[in-house]
């Protein structure tokens, strides 16, 4: 299991994040995705701890409460959709 970390400052780092959830057990992991083409953090993050017990209670816990001036929406992360290939950048295909 995964959990969602989103609301994020866009300054947090994954020192800062790991030792939040640290009160909370094991850090396992934490992933901090970037744009692309800006290489700025997207506002989100996923952490992995050492039980879903840990996980379970970091979400209860973190849910909601303030942190670097914004509130944390904390939850079980969702397995990525499946996304369809891009046409090569080509818009409006036309067959």
């Amino acid at each position: 299991m995964s959990i969602y970390v989103g609301n994020l400052d866009y300054s947090v780092t994954s020192e800062d994040l790991s030792e939040v959830f640290a009160e909370y057990g094991t850090v396992k992991r934490v992933h901090l995705p970037t744009d692309r083409e800006t290489g700025r953090l997207r506002g989100f993050g996923f952490v992995e701890m050492g039980t879903e017990d840990e996980e379970a209670s970091a979400i209860s816990e973190l849910n909601g409460a303030e942190w670097m001036g914004r509130e944390l929406k904390v939850n079980q992360a969702r397995p990525r959709e499946d996304r369809p290939k891009s046409g090569g950048g080509r818009r409006n295909n036309r067959f």
